[in-house]
């Protein structure tokens, strides 16, 4: 080969372009992304101004803003527990009677009545009880498969960068004695891509032990409580058929605390149905425009432009790279006097090109033709014309070996990289355009979303439903246990005895 150098000069530029392909500064979000819509939403933080910035889970104006959004929970928890506190001094301090309270003359008339009103709202809680429990756990593992999607995607992209710090580190080593200043562009590339996977690691570590954290706190909140409120709904109506006064009135006292947690867990739960619109929104809005969304901060992504002439340049590089190899082994094939249709030289003749031509460069190894041969396995052709340091110079004369050892090695080394960097070839297009992201929001979005929402409004729905029912019963005990305050009643019996 009468100038090797002057045919692989282009593979610097090529392992430059991979290097500047991996961090350029546009992958950073620039700006105010405007992509995501402005919540307008009080911010305690603020004084209760408005918060009016996209969605951000790193912004704790966005989650106390979000959170106040299940303030109507939270308020009527407040009050319920404020009227028990006072209730409970009133009676306290009052005793009141039926003479104080003429509405309790009235009750006595109508014990049928409020034990069917018992009755009747009891089987309403134990209804809601049971729909929040299949709503709980619903959420939880919507919310499990979520999680599970999104953190995938973040060893994706891991898994992904390991398999290009590989190769790089193969054409490092390959590269040094041959071109120090690209093999070192190479080593720092590298420590930086084992940078960028360390932090993905660490975040996909972080936060996933966060989410899994909030989702088993939520899920056991529910099913403790509601579990409880259960056992509490049927000693409330065991004890109102013993006719256990005391015991009765404990039950109403602890059933009004666990009204009043009801009540919180219907603001918690309104917060997370706000934050499961906003994230689903935010994701859908990331599949349409991925690079102006408040979620390219989190999850960087190169503008397609960019990506594009990158990916179009390494084709271009490696394109003309092997077609110039190409044509170098056409004329070594004139000077030793064959041709291409010389029946021993089949197969051999051509390197596979893997990209096609102006102006796209799109990869496309399955259209290379069946007989030739990888730009890797190129050394192993060169060997058959090259003369080793074991060959005398007249063995290497009458077999045809004319190629020196010195510059088979160079062309094997270059060789060998450029086959690397074509292994890894769908690896970086996949980084650079950001499939992984794209794939994975694609996905939640299209069948995940939906139900992941309706399960939380369900089950906002269905805490809501009985923290009312919940308040209407306690009330009706409270008037029940005065209505049979200081009576006595047969076991079972429903009217006291005369």
């Amino acid at each position: 080969m009468s100038n090797p150098n002057g045919v692989l000069l282009l593979l610097p530029f090529l392992l430059f372009l991979v290097s500047t392909s991996l961090f350029s500064p546009k992958w950073a979000a620039s700006g105010s992304p405007t992509g995501d819509p402005n919540f307008k939403r009080p911010d305690p933080l603020r004084h209760f101004h408005y918060y009016n910035g996209a969605y951000d889970v790193r912004n704790k104006h966005y989650w106390v803003s979000a959170a106040f959004t299940g303030v109507h929970g939270y308020a009527i928890a407040g009050v319920w527990l404020l009227c028990g506190l006072g209730f409970a001094i009133f009676v306290a301090i009052k005793k009141p009677s039926s003479s104080s309270w003429p509405f309790l003359k009235h009750l006595d008339h109508h014990y049928f009545l409020m034990f069917l009103l018992v009755l009747l709202f009891t089987f309403l809680a134990v209804v809601a009880s049971s729909f929040v429990l299949a709503a709980n756990q619903s959420t939880l593992w919507r919310t499990e498969k979520m999680k599970r999607t999104i953190l995938k995607m973040g060893g994706d992209a891991r898994h992904t960068i390991k398999q290009i710090i590989k190769a790089m580190t193969e054409m490092q080593t390959i590269l040094l004695p041959y071109d120090p200043t690209t093999s070192l562009s190479l080593n720092i590339t590298t420590h930086r891509l084992g940078k960028e996977s360390r932090v993905i690691l660490g975040f996909v570590h972080k936060s996933g032990h966060s989410i899994d954290q909030a989702i088993h706190t939520s899920y056991i909140a529910h099913l403790v409580i509601v579990t409880i409120n259960l056992v509490m709904l049927v000693a409330a109506l065991v004890l109102l058929l013993l006719h256990w006064h005391p015991g009765f009135i404990t039950i109403i006292f602890c059933c009004w605390i666990l009204t009043t947690l009801c009540w919180v867990l219907t603001g918690i739960d309104f917060f997370l149905h706000t934050f499961a619109e906003d994230t689903c929104s935010a994701f859908s809005d990331f599949e349409q425009n991925p690079h102006d969304n408040s979620l390219s901060s989190l999850l960087p992504c190169m503008d397609s432009s960019s990506s594009g002439k990158i990916m179009v340049g390494i084709g271009h590089t490696v394109h003309s790279f092997i077609d110039e190899l190409n044509s170098k082994v056409t004329e070594y094939y004139r000077f030793l006097g064959l041709d291409e249709q010389s029946e021993d030289l089949v197969g051999v003749i051509k390197i596979c090109e893997p990209f096609s031509g102006a102006p796209n460069y799109t990869y496309t190894p399955e259209s290379c033709p069946k007989d030739a041969i990888a730009v890797g396995d190129l050394p192993h052709v060169l060997g058959r014309f090259t003369c080793f340091q074991y060959n005398s110079s007249e063995e290497c004369q009458s077999n045809g070996k004319f190629l020196p050892e010195a510059s088979y090695d160079m062309v094997s080394a270059y060789s060998r990289c450029v086959q690397y960097l074509l292994d890894i070839y769908p690896d970086l297009k996949s980084l650079t355009e950001c499939n992984f992201v794209k794939d994975r929001f694609s996905d939640v979005v299209s069948h995940q979303c939906r139900p992941f929402r309706v399960s939380i409004r369900l089950l906002w729905s269905s805490m809501l439903s009985l923290s009312i029912v919940m308040v209407i019963l306690v009330l009706i005990w409270v008037a029940k246990a005065y209505q049979d305050r200081g009576r006595c009643f047969s076991i079972c019996s429903i009217k006291p005895q005369s």
